[in-house]
């Protein structure tokens, strides 16, 4: 679980990251890397992105405190 919990944060930094770069230089970065925001591995990606930032949330949701 350690191990996803890693995955998944180094996957949203990745995502919040590429947003920026969106925000600030109208560039994206994970489109330029595999083909255009309609490419397949693409898509993965911002679906892996996206799953990522829910299970985050679940992990935050979960953690007692």
């Amino acid at each position: 679980m350690k191990a996803l919990n890693l995955v998944t944060l180094v996957l949203v930094i990745v995502g919040g990251l590429n947003w920026g770069l969106v925000g600030a230089f109208q560039f994206d970065l994970v489109a330029a890397l595999f083909g255009g925001q309609s490419a397949p591995l693409a898509r993965i990606v911002y679906v892996l992105v996206g799953l990522s930032a829910l299970w985050q949330i679940g992990s935050l949701v979960r953690r007692p405190g």
